[in-house]
């Protein structure tokens, strides 16, 4: 497929408007930046970035509140989908229907959570094209970081919105930005990746990888072309396809690979599958679940939010019903403890001041927590009103009638990857891991006309699964919603397997089969301020 550069020069990139704003519900452990550059409507006098570095420093830390906020990407990645839900329960999380919306398909152009992930991941690309323009002094590195940051805040756009509003810096804001689409961005972001892979450093496995590596823009580039086709709404192209498998290859060459110890993955220490971290503190992934009860002597107990459909749980191996262990659970559906663990010093853990000489909040279960839940000391807990704290499948109305709405307590299975007895704040959320890539190559193979079979196995079999006697396009959508669940990844993975606007639990009858939902609109107040934006079909 032939690739046309786009040139620096007229690259036009937008800056997001004014304050990022964040709905969020309950407690939110991250805070939008608002230290983005933001530049008075009359000037046009840039002269380019007078200190890169620290400029860079900004850009990266506003990745902080972006990927660890529990609203705006994550929950139009994962709440819009099969994989997450958040009932109102009581009066909690009502906030105005806006997390229902979500999941029911029900947003509109006004949907603040998609309002601000325009405005962060634009403003992201927006910085790094000053970074890029010809006034500004860059050392090699530099250079690949602002390529990597500006082609990773346009794929996001792309991804989500299929148009991407560019400016040029050295324009005036009472300019409208060009917007580019289809294989004109593709393009662009290719561009800009294929350079930061020559101008990165290779950093390598247990490095740090906080920052933009060769690795990291190999994964990335590998994602945009593994997801070209949607963009450009033709099909999977070959040559593609074949330059995903030899990017893979070039990574696992650095040393990256598949490790045993699934939930250990997310930990803080350092190891061989993490591409790429963000230092941010994973409190919204452990707390927007747990019942207000679980563990109090780290945060004060959880939030009682998120959880999960139960059609998505019944994609692992194990006992429908319980997931206690010997329930015959594959590993990476975990488990729910019945009492805490031993104390030991390991890494990262601390002695319960509740319960001395166990670990503190290690009465928390790994992965998908269903049934009974229990104290450090063996306790089965309560929920508020007294009744045993146990999570159900269903959720239902006080009548016992599927609702998101007036739900009790205990309605739903809640998700546990990132465990609080290793710390409730750790700064440590995976964003690139090599398990994803390793499923792209597998898909690639199988896109280009191979059999995935073998690769997708060697995957199984290290998480304590049975292999599978064949891998279709479902049962590879399948492995990557047990691998990949609560990182981002789902919403992408439904609409390229074409399963986005399929039928699931509590959506909106309307929507089922709905393709328009297959890209987010633009949001309302963009529309008026650049006539170049077309508003998407369906809004």
């Amino acid at each position: 497929m032939k690739r046309n550069k786009i040139t620096k020069n007229f690259s036009r990139l937008f800056l997001g408007i004014c304050v990022l704003a964040s709905v969020t519900s309950c407690t939110d452990l991250e805070v939008d930046g608002t230290d983005a550059l933001i530049l008075d409507a009359n000037d046009s006098n840039f002269q380019g970035v007078a200190d890169p570095a620290s400029f860079i420093d900004n850009s990266y830390n506003t990745l902080n509140g972006y990927i660890g906020n529990q609203a705006d990407l994550f929950a139009m990645s994962e709440v819009t989908t099969d994989a997450a839900l958040i009932p109102t329960r009581g009066a909690d999380w009502g906030d105005n229907g806006i997390w229902r919306q979500l999941h029911q398909h029900n947003w509109s152009t006004q949907h603040s959570f998609i309002l601000n992930t325009w405005n962060q991941w634009n403003t992201l690309h927006f910085q790094s094209a000053q970074l890029l323009s010809p006034l500004t002094t860059l050392t090699t590195e530099q250079e690949g970081d602002a390529q990597f940051l500006r082609a990773l805040g346009m794929w996001v756009v792309l991804d989500n919105y299929g148009q991407v509003p560019v400016r040029d810096p050295e324009l005036t804001l009472f300019d409208d930005p060009i917007v580019l689409r289809g294989q004109e961005v593709v393009d662009q972001i290719t561009t800009d990746l294929e350079a930061a892979i020559n101008n990165l450093p290779a950093g390598g496995p247990g490095t740090g990888n906080s920052r933009g590596t060769k690795a990291a823009a190999r994964y990335l580039l590998a994602k945009v072309l593994l997801n070209s086709h949607i963009y450009t709404s033709s099909t999977p192209d070959v040559a593609d396809m074949n330059r995903v498998v030899s990017l893979v290859d070039e990574i696992e060459a650095e040393g990256y690979g598949l490790v045993s110890g699934y939930f250990d993955i997310f930990r803080e220490q350092l190891d061989n599958e993490t591409i790429w971290f963000i230092p941010t503190a994973v409190g919204n992934r452990i707390w927007n679940g747990l019942h207000y009860n679980q563990a109090p002597e780290i945060a004060g107990g959880g939030w009682n939010g998120f959880s999960t459909l139960a059609s998505y749980y019944d994609l692992f191996e194990g006992d429908p019903n319980t997931n206690v262990l010997g329930s015959g659970q594959e590993e990476r559906r975990g488990y729910v403890p019945t009492e805490g663990t031993p104390f030991t010093g390991d890494a990262g853990t601390s002695d319960s001041g509740n319960f001395p000489g166990f670990e503190s909040g290690s009465n928390v279960g790994f992965g998908f927590l269903i049934g009974q839940q229990y104290e450090i000391d063996g306790t089965p807990l309560n929920e508020r009103g007294g009744s045993p704290l146990i999570f159900e499948r269903d959720y239902v109305d006080a009548s016992g009638t599927p609702n998101l709405i007036n739900n009790s307590e205990t309605t739903g299975i809640r998700i546990m990857k990132y465990n609080p007895r290793y710390g409730g704040f750790t700064g440590h959320e995976i964003f690139f891991r090599f398990s994803d890539a390793h499923l792209m190559k597998a898909e690639a193979i199988m896109r280009s006309g191979g059999d995935p079979t073998a690769m997708v196995n060697e995957l199984r079999v290290i998480r304590g699964a049975t292999p599978l006697g064949s891998v279709g396009e479902q049962e590879l959508l399948d492995e990557r919603g047990r691998e990949l669940y609560a990182e981002f990844w789902r919403r992408n993975d439904l609409v390229r397997f074409g399963q986005f606007t399929a039928d699931w639990e509590l959506k909106a009858s309307q929507h089922v089969n709905d393709n328009t939902r297959n890209l987010f609109p633009i949001p309302a107040s963009q529309i008026i301020l650049n006539p170049n934006l077309t508003q998407n079909p369906g809004y």
